[in-house]
């Protein structure tokens, strides 16, 4: 699963796009939306005056500029309201919105940050489980495609560590299960086929024995003179 959870700058990513969790102005602010911004330089935030804001959940993209990622997708997270207030529903929009837009056009990589978990206050854990469960049924239709999940603190990353080792060892049992069957099912044919080239074997056996010490030559002979006595009666 092209799903992989790195601690870096999301500014040095070198990919098709990194995603910026931005404010609804698009024109920057506080952390990783003001460190894109910095890095990307003045062209950015021009660019980002002529796309008339963004919707939380929705994404809109623009130029690099500076960037090593040729490309730069906002979307606008949702502030965290204690849950009850169609957050998680807006966070997933925010990650499938963005996966959508690199699909459209045929990127092959990009990355996100851990989108709202700063200043908006999602909590982290709860932010790490929609990045992965929206990203992985996004994969599952578009497999050529690398996605990152970038983080920068260490407590964060250590939270997408645990995660990441909990879906690679659900893959892993899942595999165990499957080549076991597979093993089981190649078992089960190989013994049928055993007992199929044994039954034939004894067929044949069978047939010889049914058939040593007659005269086929002489049976033929037979055949044919009683055919033409009885063609000879009819005529």
């Amino acid at each position: 699963m092209p799903l992989l959870i790195v601690r870096n700058d999301i500014t040095k990513m070198d990919v098709d796009a990194i995603v910026n969790a931005a404010n609804s102005s698009l024109l920057g602010g506080g952390g990783v939306d003001g460190a894109i911004h910095s890095a990307a330089g003045p062209e950015l935030a021009e660019e980002c005056r002529t796309l008339g804001g963004c919707k939380t959940g929705e994404a809109k993209m623009t130029k690099g500029y500076n960037l090593p990622a040729r490309h730069v997708i906002h979307t606008v997270g949702p502030i965290w309201h204690g849950g009850g207030h169609h957050e998680r529903e807006l966070l997933t929009a925010c990650y499938r919105n963005s996966l959508q837009i690199a699909a459209d056009n045929g990127f092959s990589s990009i990355a996100f940050p851990l989108i709202s978990s700063g200043i908006f206050g999602y909590p982290k854990e709860e932010a790490f489980e929609v990045a992965e469960q929206t990203c992985r049924a996004f994969l599952e239709e578009h497999e050529d495609m690398t996605v990152y999940i970038t983080v920068f603190g260490r407590a964060a990353f250590v939270i997408g560590e645990k995660r990441y080792a909990d879906i690679r060892s659900y893959i892993d049992d899942h595999y165990v299960e499957v080549q076991a069957s597979l093993e089981s099912s190649i078992a089960t044919i190989s013994t049928l086929e055993k007992q199929l080239a044994s039954m034939k074997q004894e067929n044949d056996e069978a047939y010889s024995r049914a058939n040593s010490g007659v005269d086929l030559e002489e049976v033929k002979r037979v055949a044919i003179q009683e055919l033409g006595m009885k063609y000879a009666d009819e005529g």
